[in-house]
């Protein structure tokens, strides 16, 4: 079963993460509020799916789909570049442990490992992790960038 505060819980701190990096980014102070609630969408849409069932990859694509699709019409609204608002509400949504562990076991079959076994559980655990990290950086950028290029009709700035 779906444990709901954990899922609430989980997405406001992905949100203040977003507000996070979109402070290190330098947005403007009107568009914090934005950010936070892409990020909080982001958060509450992947651990729903997660609890789900569905794989992480999918998961991750339909959560930066969402930022994507969303991020256009606010930037209309608050006349600012989508980008001001995709790129910090995405961020938390990085494979850190996908890479930690990526890193770990190439570490350790280059310079710990002898044995013949672990060693292939490693490369295992390399390529495993790697291409998990790696397909889901490119649903990332899929989900952000698909919507921002098919759905723009102009310019936020009327001419």
């Amino acid at each position: 079963m779906i444990d709901f505060l954990k899922i609430v819980e989980l997405s406001l701190w992905t949100g203040i993460a977003g507000i996070g990096f979109g402070i290190l980014f330098n947005i403007p102070r009107k568009s914090i509020l934005t950010v936070f609630i892409l990020g909080f969408g982001v958060g509450l849409i992947k651990s729903v799916l997660l609890q789900l069932g569905v794989n992480i990859i999918i998961a991750s694509f339909i959560a930066a789909l969402f930022v994507g699709i969303f991020s256009t019409p606010l930037a209309h609204k608050i006349h600012q570049p989508p980008v001001v608002f995709s790129i910090p509400a995405v961020i938390p949504m990085i494979p850190g442990y996908f890479a930690y562990k990526t890193v770990l076991a190439t570490m350790n079959f280059t310079f710990m490992e002898a044995d013949q076994t672990k060693r292939l559980e490693l490369i295992d655990a390399i390529f495993s992790n790697g291409f998990t990290m790696f397909f889901i950086l490119i649903s990332i950028t899929l989900g952000i960038s698909l919507p921002l290029l098919l759905l723009r009709k102009g310019t936020v700035k009327k001419k």
